[in-house]
């Protein structure tokens, strides 16, 4: 292993993981919120087929728009979890491993979010 980019992560058992990232690896990671970021994005895909049916069967449009609304209002607080995560957990690790990569590809994604 290359101990210039060596840290250490506690999984959700526990167990103590020392690993590196040779250049263009991938940083991969569990999260503590993945199970209610599943849940929410499964909610509000199912939202989502409800608005689509509302607008086959020709239902009020400022109804339509209110659900879509509030589709789009989960999937920003879903996309809102996520970013914590991220910081609290891959962002922390990569300061620490020095991994310049990972906080580029984070400024991107928040530009890309935040469109």
């Amino acid at each position: 292993m290359n101990k210039e980019h060596l840290h250490t992560h506690i999984d959700p058992d526990g167990i103590e993981i020392v690993h590196s990232h040779d250049s263009g690896q991938e940083h991969l990671h569990r999260h503590k919120n993945t199970k209610a970021v599943i849940a929410r994005l499964s909610r509000a895909s199912g939202h989502l087929n409800s608005v689509k049916r509302m607008v086959e069967d020709g239902k009020d449009c400022s109804e339509v728009l209110i659900q879509l609304s509030a589709v789009i209002a989960a999937l920003n607080n879903t996309g809102k979890v996520i970013l914590k995560d991220h910081l609290e957990h891959c962002i922390v690790d990569a300061v620490e491993s020095g991994d310049n990569n990972a906080i580029e590809n984070l400024n991107k994604a928040i530009d890309s979010f935040m469109k």
